[in-house]
């Protein structure tokens, strides 16, 4: 998909779906259980508006190896196999390495990418223009910023986006990771017009915030529940607020055992509302969620921990019982 298209694409509103790296026991990459997950949102997509992004954060990128991370790339596009756009995180804090890999996801066939800003060196606001702008001018496949202060510790301000997208042609969204919501609209009102925002804290913070004109969202939840995500997503863009309340109610039991896992397995010491925002924990949970389901969650890749087994039960109650979610027929 050209990068006019896949903006296109995104304008209309979308569920981007951050998949979920599956590991064996013995930590190696379980790519049948990848292609059998793709291929279940490839189903569960049909007629719907979904973006895969695999080895972003939620994948756990930081702990694959470059060839681990070029075979997931290539498993998630040949599966999708056209039928969905895929958006792999392809970023590093040194320009040249993010854009070798940029290179090699549009050589495989994906329709874009996700970068990250640049993180442990702080760059001036020039560099981190010129960053994006060297990866976007390089390829001729769109380009995702993924605005992240939390990751990164640096943040592009909206006149640094703005820049960035009257000199490039192929910037085609930005997921938008910001806690503070005044922020969060000046990127709207400075290039929402022309590129989507979309909410990158997922469900919880695009129904506070659709309002103000996001386009769509970043879901781990989509790996395992699409059909509500496209139910928040729908209700959300056409305005329907009881209905966004209703989806919200039904994830209330699944979104406070999530906080109270990430505050057992160690308290955060983050200043925003949620405990989780800071802690990885719910990873965990997600990829036990899945393994319940029938999907392949898989274990965590050391330094991150699985959830115990004493927990798993609880959440066991919630995913059947609260969520109503059924086994996956494979």
């Amino acid at each position: 998909m050209d990068p006019g298209k896949l903006r296109e694409f995104f304008m209309r509103g979308v569920v981007m779906c951050v998949q979920l790296t599956p590991f064996k026991e013995n930590e190696d990459v379980d790519y049948e259980g990848l292609r059998e997950n793709t291929a279940f949102l490839v189903e569960e997509s049909k007629g719907e508006p979904l973006v895969l992004t695999p080895v972003g954060s939620t994948g756990e990128k930081y702990a694959v190896t470059d060839e681990e991370w070029r075979k997931i790339v290539k498993t998630v596009v040949d599966v999708a196999n056209g039928k969905i756009p895929v958006v792999p995180g392809a970023s590093h804090s040194g320009t040249r390495v993010a854009l070798e890999r940029a290179k090699y996801a549009q050589d495989v066939g994906a329709d874009g990418v996700m970068i990250v800003l640049p993180y442990y060196h702080v760059p001036e606001e020039d560099g981190l223009y010129l960053h994006y702008k060297r990866i976007a001018d390089a390829l001729d496949i769109g380009v995702v910023p993924y605005n992240n202060p939390d990751a990164s510790k640096i943040y592009m301000m909206p006149h640094i986006l703005k820049k960035l997208v009257e000199t490039t042609d192929n910037i085609v969204a930005v997921k938008e990771n910001t806690p503070f919501i005044p922020t969060l609209y000046e990127h709207i009102k400075t290039v929402g017009d022309k590129v989507p925002i979309l909410q990158g804290r997922g469900e919880w913070w695009f129904a506070a915030t659709v309002f103000l004109g996001v386009k769509g969202y970043i879901s781990g939840y989509a790996n395992f529940m699409p059909k509500i995500s496209f139910d928040l997503l729908r209700a959300g863009l056409s305005g329907d607020f009881p209905r966004v309340k209703g989806v919200m109610k039904k994830l209330d039991p699944y979104e406070e055992f999530i906080a109270k896992i990430c505050k057992k397995y160690g308290p955060s010491t983050t200043i925003l509302p949620y405990p989780y925002v800071s802690s990885y924990m719910i990873y965990a949970v997600m990829k036990a969620t899945m393994d319940m389901l029938g999907l392949k969650g898989g274990r965590m890749r050391l330094p991150l921990l699985d959830l115990k087994e004493e927990d798993r039960k609880e959440l066991e109650k919630i995913v059947f019982e609260k969520l109503g979610l059924e086994k996956v027929k494979q």
